[in-house]
């Protein structure tokens, strides 16, 4: 297998040391570890889910009216949750990533084509 090749690891490993010391990696990083800390987000996910459970318990005992509110305050806690500052510069982070990420995937998946294109 390839990743078992001592130059393919070696590569790999560089490669990912090189992702760690880029600037879109680290301040993807840095966000994440902060929302990761942030007590208001860490509550708010409970609370959603409380709120998501409790409609799920109104649906299962035939409570429409009380199932319509849980789930209200569902979506005003997911909403505040997803306005949350944090959270927002953590999907644009993500976003700057994924890009970096995808952009690398497929300069590699090129020089591998031309390499087995050119043998």
């Amino acid at each position: 297998m390839l990743a078992e090749e001592p130059a393919v690891e070696a590569a790999l490993k560089k490669l990912n040391q090189e992702l760690e010391k880029n600037q879109i990696i680290h301040q993807f990083r840095e966000i994440e570890q902060r929302v990761a800390e942030n007590q208001r987000l860490t509550e708010l996910t409970a609370e959603i889910k409380a709120a998501q459970k409790a409609a799920v318990s109104f649906d299962y005992y035939e409570k429409p009216a009380a199932q319509k509110q849980a789930l209200a305050e569902a979506d005003r806690l997911t909403a505040e949750f997803d306005n949350h500052p944090l959270v927002v510069a953590y999907r644009e982070r993500l976003l700057e990533a994924n890009d970096l990420i995808q952009y690398l995937t497929k300069r590699i998946q090129q020089e591998m084509n031309e390499q087995l294109t050119d043998n």
